[in-house]
């Protein structure tokens, strides 16, 4: 069973920086799509970066381009997400997850394998 544990979340003004961090177990991330997505309350799950293993394309909702960066450490099977300029509208839980499509199309709709973690709580607000 794929399992995720997410961490690096936490309360931060506007403006701030986070980076949060994914590990997996059961899996070789290298082998994977990666990706974070965020859910805000009472709304879906929101691809936030896709990062393919195949040819190291990424993608990023317009949101959030200039502002996050995507990377992955493989000898520690962990993928980051550096947030920065962080806003008000970021506030959401934040999860990682994988796939086997582009990174295009895991984070545009939404298709991951496995069930979302406990994910990690991001919160911006002065």
């Amino acid at each position: 069973q794929l399992q995720f544990v997410e961490s690096g979340g936490g309360l931060v003004q506007p403006g701030g920086s986070l980076r949060l961090s994914c590990v997996a177990s059961e899996l070789t991330l290298d082998d994977y799509t990666i990706g974070w997505f965020r859910q805000a309350p009472g709304k879906d799950h929101e691809g936030v970066s896709c990062l393919s293993s195949s040819d190291g394309i990424t993608y990023y909702v317009d949101s959030v381009k200039g502002r996050f960066t995507i990377s992955r450490d493989n000898a520690k099977n962990t993928v980051y997400l550096q947030m920065n300029s962080l806003k008000p509208e970021d506030t959401a839980v934040y999860y990682c997850a994988t796939g086997l499509i582009s990174a295009h199309a895991m984070c545009v709709q939404t298709l991951t394998l496995g069930s979302w973690g406990q994910g990690t709580q991001v919160t911006v607000s002065s």
